[in-house]
């Protein structure tokens, strides 16, 4: 079909922490591919994405950290924005579901099913917190897996084997508001019939959709051959959408059905033409998600907008798989990840370089891995040394030869014929994978023209033949920068920091998607600017830092996750007074001679100043440890520690990664004093 608009939205991201590549790969990058190559087409096509605001992550956040969920979102929605605008993620708009459009949004969209009778009202059981005084959300719970007996499964879905659960299968449940075993007691709300909806759902996706990407059908139709079940639609929450119907006093919207209505009430946010983009049968939709949310735009969402009655369905959803990291699934909760504002920070001018690899290694059929040797390859063996190489040559020897004047090319040879040829089919090769959502196959095809360009400038050697045939090299010269400029529009899907200050140096800013082909882009005479690096190396170094990063926090999260020691045997009341430790100050250090371990203290112990000999040189230096007040056994019998006396013992913590800590007052004290 021929549309006449397209309305692509991508997943609209929790607020409660920041972007990382995990989503970048899933949905962000190729998303903004498949719009920026629909706008070069001269498309009509808007943007849609925001922050999802009222997920149970949130409010779990929030407590967490003592502050208001406003708080949480506000943070995180003003860092994902910024990050998305620094990354080059051309959102025509990132709204939000906190904003008062989107709550009147979504209530009408409730109501309006509400009245036309589509909901089933239930009085069920759910789980209860007698403490917290509130129904538990599916998150709020965790307990013992049933399918595979992980011990912190939560409500919806263990995150070990990937099933989705219901609160009331878990082995154990137990409230993380409070740690108690909840209780059963009954409530009331409203729940979308699936099941009444299979038949259309059936012909829809499995009839109707066999093009789709076979997870995506897959997963789809697992869950209609299981046969679909009433979706509750309503939770007992004090945090989202409230519900907008008598008798709904501290209940909101489940997420799951309000965070899509995130991408209507975001249209109407952008224009007052929105129902054009999501009522009218020539506009084309399309959901970028990860696989997790399949079901979700696949099946309930879907239906929610069928049931609505005048609102378009999706023509596809090219759920990506996930992205592990350096062979470890990626996991905010142990912040195993690369997040992209620290990217941005740390990296600054290489947006391209992430893009380009998550590109080229894109979850698209399978779980994939990014790793810091495959970035640093990517980018040197790649993008420095094909696509930057062959640009640079181009332009710089036009300069050299030609004073940056495009040549008046000769005849063409048989060799540079079969070069155009091949130049002339790749639009057309890059086109029809990214009509079937393949941007791996896509910028693959892209790379190809600097391929084709660097292989036709290493064999035609324009450097050699400008001594003997000043013609011919005119003509290698011109089929190179037409090569260059085509580059400048074909990558910027891809890479469009690189691509437009390509288009930059050879000076053509009105060629279009259309132009990529022709063999007069850039006309005899055309005049192009200096030539410029567009890409440098990434040195062993950066990657080094950024592995070392990844190691450190591998380490603090298994010392946060280690087990604590178990208690040693019992004393009695009478064996612990028998310990008399004093508040004492360390008067000098010095490190024991050759020893690693060692430092030898003077220590005033309020009573006397005697010689301590402690293994604790490695964690600080003799200046850190003069002056500070200790916690010492000053009736520990003596003993001969490298032929030094230590007279008692000073009281340290050790961290689970064997970190020491003084243990000591929290204010100055006389020494002297007890510890009791």
């Amino acid at each position: 079909m021929d549309y006449k608009r397209y309305l692509i939205t991508s997943a609209l991201p929790y607020a409660n922490g920041p972007v990382h590549i995990g989503h970048l790969a899933g949905v962000y990058v190729p998303s903004d591919i498949y719009v920026r190559y629909l706008r070069q087409q001269g498309k009509d096509v808007k943007f849609i994405c925001g922050s999802d605001e009222h997920g149970v992550p949130i409010t779990i956040k929030a407590r967490k950290e003592g502050v208001s969920p406003q708080d949480i979102v506000d943070r995180y929605h003003e860092l994902n924005k910024s990050s998305f605008e620094r990354f080059g993620i051309s959102f025509d708009i990132y709204s939000r579901t906190s904003n008062k459009v989107h709550h009147e949004t979504a209530g009408e969209f409730f109501k309006d099913l509400y009245q036309k009778g589509e909901f089933v009202e239930q009085t069920t059981e759910q789980y209860y917190d007698k403490d917290a005084g509130q129904f538990l959300a599916d998150r709020y719970i965790k307990g013992t897996c049933p399918h595979c007996n992980y011990e912190e499964a939560y409500g919806d879905q263990c995150e070990q084997c990937g099933t989705s659960l219901s609160p009331m299968e878990l082995i154990n449940p137990h409230s993380m508001l409070t740690g108690n075993n909840p209780v059963k007691k009954e409530t009331t709300h409203w729940y979308l019939p699936l099941d009444q909806y299979e038949g259309h759902l059936r012909k829809w996706i499995l009839e109707d959709h066999k093009e789709w990407k076979s997870n995506v059908y897959g997963q789809c139709k697992s869950w209609l051959d299981d046969g679909l079940k009433p979706r509750a639609v309503t939770r007992d929450l004090d945090w989202g959408v409230p519900v907008p119907v008598d008798g709904a006093d501290g209940k909101v919207l489940y997420v799951w059905f309000d965070a899509p209505i995130g991408y209507i009430s975001a249209t109407k946010e952008l224009t007052p033409d929105w129902e054009k983009y999501w009522k009218d049968e020539a506009t084309k939709l399309v959901h970028f998600i990860g696989k997790d949310n399949i079901v979700f735009h696949c099946i309930i969402f879907p239906s929610m907008l069928h049931r609505a009655g005048d609102y378009i369905l999706p023509d596809n959803v090219p759920a990506n798989e996930f992205l592990n990291l350096e062979g470890d699934k990626i996991s905010t909760s142990r912040n195993w990840a690369v997040w992209l504002h620290e990217y941005l920070d740390e990296f600054p001018g290489k947006e391209d370089v992430l893009r380009y690899t998550l590109t080229a290694n894109m979850p698209e059929t399978k779980d994939n891995d990014f790793s810091w040797a495959d970035f640093q390859a990517r980018n040197n063996n790649e993008l420095v040394a094909i696509l930057g190489n062959f640009v640079n040559r181009a332009l710089v020897l036009t300069h050299k030869y030609y004073n940056g004047e495009v040549p008046e090319p000769a005849e063409y040879t048989e060799f540079d014929k079969e070069t155009i040829e091949i130049y002339q089919q790749i639009r057309a090769k890059v086109e029809h994978a990214l009509d079937h959502y393949r941007f791996r196959e896509a910028l693959r095809e892209a790379m190809n023209l600097a391929r084709l360009g660097n292989k036709y400038l290493a064999d035609t050697e324009p450097w050699k033949v400008v001594k003997t045939d000043e013609a011919r090299t005119r003509t290698i010269m011109y089929v190179s920068l037409q090569i260059s400029a085509a580059l400048s529009v074909l990558m910027e899907p891809f890479i469009p920091f690189s691509a437009l200050k390509l288009n930059e140096m050879v000076n053509a800013p009105g060629l279009t998607w259309q132009d990529i082909g022709n063999m007069d882009l850039l006309k005899p005479g055309h005049k192009i600017n200096k030539a410029k690096l567009l890409f440098e190396k990434v040195d062993d170094v950066m990657v080094a830092n950024q592995r070392q990063k990844l190691e450190d926090t591998k380490k603090q999260n298994e010392a946060e996750n280690a087990d604590v020691e178990p208690s040693k045997a019992e004393v009695t009341f009478e064996d612990f007074t028998k310990m008399d430790i004093r508040v004492g100050t360390i008067l000098d250090a010095e490190k024991v001679k050759k020893t690693k371990k060692l430092l030898k203290m003077t220590v005033d112990t309020g009573i006397d100043q005697r010689t301590v000999v402690s293994g604790i040189a490695e964690y600080f230096t003799p200046e850190d440890v003069v002056g500070r007040q200790v916690s010492i056994l000053v009736n520990l019998a003596p003993r001969k520690i490298r032929g030094i006396e230590s007279q008692g013992m000073i009281l340290m913590a050790q961290d689970a990664d064997g970190t020491l800590r003084f243990v000591q007052p929290s204010d100055r004290v006389k020494n002297g004093s007890m510890v009791n």
